[in-house]
């Protein structure tokens, strides 16, 4: 079954799978598979970089028509004035606006379409398709401290893949943090239990909103001593789905089981007595029994679909419209992670692997990268700046 995305001229394709699958593909008008992208794209089939890539990529291949170019006939030059057209710094003039109405790519986006036209470039020229283009895209440069950290041998490394397309890396990012005191603004103006734990796990366990609407039930082990012998304390092990029914999926994929009944693997965080106590209050008060053959914990509320399993993109306008009544301005779920990974930074006295470990991230060089920095409101930061001025 094909459900239809994007209405327009070029138009991403949703097609359902057996056993609840889902895969992305670009067709025309006319419901032909637009057959380049479809080849590129079956290459990441069963991620999540699918449906990423082929909604930047249905926009760029929308603007070679409009430049009636062919894809036998773009240069890199080309694709450079596309990346200033979408967002990134180039010098050069652009040409006809495009997008119009639209907010330019951000950072993260402008590296994600980079990382896509040239994937999909450099398979053009495996196919003997514009084969000088993809020479221009296959660059090397020297690896980077990093670079050697991550890798295997990194030691013996000589040279990295380099995309001519990508932005500039910025040295560090701030991330937006919630507004001092969100919390409890937010928990006093939620409507109900199921709200009041989106709040809470959210902000002590540092979850992503999908992975969040993704839990089942089977995935709670809320008390001491569990059953998987995996972790002492109540925990909740976080597991990739990709046939969840309300499309959750969690980023991360670690290998899982479940065997007899009992949950094992994925991302296992630990929770706090805040969260078990609104879960059970949230169970024993809203969550529907004997109706529902889902097994996720997250359920719509009201209306027709009451039971089914309560999508990301639902509870992140419970919380953008909470945040406005709370006079905090719409609050983003995204932040509550923000602020968790800077308090067990703090609290851990800046260690990198706690906070890594705590907030499920894939390398502490990530965590350096957009956490560690000072506060400017720190004692010690200000008291420094106060003796340079001479004031202390």
């Amino acid at each position: 079954m094909a459900v239809r995305v994007v209405v327009g001229d070029l138009r991403v394709q949703r097609i359902e799978r057996k056993g609840g699958r889902r895969s992305w593909t670009i067709v025309w008008p006319e419901g032909t598979e637009h057959r380049e992208a479809d080849r590129f794209l079956r290459e990441h089939e069963g991620s999540g970089t699918q449906r990423t890539y082929a909604y930047l990529l249905v926009d760029h291949l929308r603007w070679l028509e409009r430049e009636s170019l062919t894809l036998d006939l773009v240069v890199l030059r080309d694709l450079e004035r596309y990346m200033g057209i979408v967002g990134a710094d180039v010098a050069m003039p652009w040409g006809e606006p495009w997008r119009v109405g639209k907010r330019p790519y951000g950072h993260a986006t402008l590296s994600i379409a980079a990382a896509c036209l040239k994937g999909f470039y450099l398979h053009q020229a495996s196919l003997g398709v514009n084969p000088e283009l993809g020479r221009s895209l296959d660059k090397r440069r020297l690896p980077t401290r990093a670079d050697r950290r991550r890798s295997f041998l990194g030691h013996t490394t000589t040279s990295m893949p380099a995309n001519p397309l990508a932005p500039a890396a910025p040295r560090r990012r701030h991330p937006k943090m919630l507004p001092d005191g969100a919390r409890e603004k937010l928990l006093q103006t939620v409507n109900s239990a199921r709200d009041r734990m989106v709040v809470t796990w959210l902000a002590d366990g540092g979850l992503r909103i999908g992975e969040l609407c993704g839990l089942h039930l089977v995935d709670l082990h809320l008390r001491e001593g569990a059953a998987c012998g995996q972790c002492r304390s109540p925990h909740l092990h976080i597991c990739h789905r990709p046939g969840n029914p309300n499309g959750a999926e969690a980023k991360t994929k670690r290998p899982w089981r479940l065997e007899n009944g009992t949950m094992s693997g994925g991302l296992i965080k630990r929770v706090s007595p805040a969260m078990i106590h609104c879960y059970f209050d949230y169970i024993t008060t809203e969550y529907p029994r004997g109706r529902i053959d889902h097994g996720m914990l997250l359920v719509q509320l009201h209306g027709k679909g009451a039971g089914q399993p309560w999508a990301p993109v639902a509870a992140r306008r419970v919380l953008s419209r909470a945040g406005d009544r709370a006079g905090l301005g719409p609050v983003k779920p995204h932040a509550f992670r923000h602020s968790f990974t800077t308090a067990v930074l703090d609290a851990s006295g800046g260690n990198l692997l706690i906070a890594r470990d705590a907030g499920g991230w894939a390398s502490a060089t990530m965590v350096d990268e957009v956490y560690g920095h000072i506060d400017v409101h720190d004692p010690t930061f200000d008291a420094a700046l106060r003796r340079v001025w001479g004031e202390g």
